[in-house]
C-alpha cells in the first residue's frame, strides 16, 4: 500500500509538507504510523505555483530511489512554494515480479490533460481483469498508458468517463465519473468471480480543485489458504484524513494548521495526518469522496457518499 497527500491553498514551502512535519510524507515512506508496509518503490509529485510560467502546468518530479536519500528533492523542496500539490510514495508487494520503474511511479498526468491522479490500494487479480478494463477505456486514452500498474488503468478509466477529460471538472461530474469507474471495476470483478478485498483510495487534482476518495471493494473478504495470504488491507479499511485552516507550519514548536474551517485558506488531504497532534484532523468517511475548491480565497469542502 502507498501513502499520498493533496494540498490546496495559500503558498507553502514544499519541505513543510514533504520533509519537516512530525509525520511528513517522506517519513511515511519508511516509518508509516497507520500501515505496516514500507513504501520504498519510488516518489513522485505534481506541484502548481500560481506565480510560475504557465501556472496551469505543474512542476513534475519522479524518482524510483528512496526519497529520504534524494538530495535533489530535498534541495528543490527548500526553495519552491506551491499552491497545490499531489505527492505519492509508492508501496508494493515484496516480490520479484513487481516492476519498479518511472512509468509506474505516481502521480499520473497525461500531456494535455488537466487531472493528476494517484492511488493507494490494490486491485486483486489485476491481470485477469486487464483486458476487460481496457475495453471501457477510450482508444485515444488507452494509447497513452505506459506502465503496468492497476493505478494507471484506473486513471485511464476515470478519464474515459468524463465528457471532456481535458477541461474543467466540477464536483457533480467528478462524483459521477468516480462512481462509474468503480461500477465498471465492480462489474469486471464479478465477471471473474473476484470477491477478495481491494482498496481504491484515490487522490485527484487539477491544481485548482481536488478530490480524495476512500473506497474498498468487498471489505473484510480475504483468502483463507493461510495467514500469509491475508493482506493488512483485507482487515483494515485504509485511512484517509483531512484538515483545513491557514498557515500550515511550525507554530510554537509544534507542526499544525492554525485557525479552523471558518477562517480556512488551505486544506490538506492525506493517507495519514502529517502532525503529531491529530485532533485537528478528520477522517474522510468510508465509501466517500471529499471534494474541495477555492472560492473567494477559501476552500469549499463537500463530502459525497458514493453510489457504486
Amino acid at each position: 500500500m502507498c501513502r499520498a497527500l493533496l494540498y490546496l491553498g495559500e503558498p507553502v514551502l514544499l519541505s513543510h509538507l514533504l520533509h519537516e512535519p512530525d509525520n511528513s510524507l517522506i517519513k511515511q515512506a519508511y516509518m508509516p504510523k497507520m500501515l505496516h508496509m514500507l513504501n520504498l518503490a519510488g516518489f513522485g509529485m505534481k506541484a502548481w505555483d500560481l506565480a510560475s510560467y504557465e501556472p496551469e502546468v505543474p512542476f513534475s518530479y519522479a524518482s524510483t530511489s528512496l526519497p529520504i536519500f534524494d538530495r535533489n528533492l530535498k534541495a528543490l523542496s527548500e526553495k519552491i512554494r506551491i499552491s497545490c500539490l499531489l505527492a505519492h510514495v509508492r508501496g508494493v508487494a515484496y516480490h520479484t515480479d513487481v516492476e519498479i520503474t518511472l512509468p509506474n511511479t505516481h502521480p499520473f498526468c497525461y500531456t494535455g490533460f488537466r487531472l493528476a491522479f494517484a492511488h493507494n490500494g490494490d486491485l486483486y487479480r489485476l491481470n485477469e481483469m486487464r483486458n476487460d478494463l481496457l475495453a471501457h477505456i477510450s482508444p485515444q486514452i488507452a494509447g497513452l498508458i505506459r506502465g503496468t500498474t492497476d493505478s494507471e488503468l484506473i486513471y485511464a478509466l476515470l478519464l474515459s468517463q468524463l465528457h471532456n477529460p481535458r477541461g474543467f471538472i466540477y464536483a457533480d461530474e467528478m462524483k459521477s465519473a468516480v462512481e462509474q469507474t468503480l461500477r465498471i471495476i465492480r462489474e469486471v470483478r464479478a465477471r471473474h468471480d473476484i470477491d477478495t478485498s481491494s482498496s481504491v483510495n484515490l487522490f485527484i487534482t487539477d491544481g485548482e480543485r481536488l478530490a480524495g476518495v476512500r473506497f474498498c471493494f468487498d471489505f473484510g473478504c480475504y483468502r483463507t489458504t493461510g495467514p500469509a495470504s491475508v493482506h493488512e488491507a483485507n482487515l483494515q479499511y485504509l485511512s484517509l484524513w483531512y484538515t483545513s485552516g491557514r498557515e500550515f507550519g511550525c507554530h510554537d514548536g509544534e507542526w499544525k494548521m492554525v485557525g479552523g474551517s471558518d477562517v480556512a485558506s488551505s486544506i490538506i488531504v492525506a493517507s495519514e495526518p502529517l502532525t503529531r497532534d491529530t485532533s485537528r484532523w478528520l477522517q474522510v468517511p468510508e465509501y466517500g469522496m471529499l471534494y474541495a475548491d477555492t472560492r473567494s480565497g477559501h476552500p469549499h469542502v463537500e463530502i459525497h457518499y458514493l453510489d457504486a
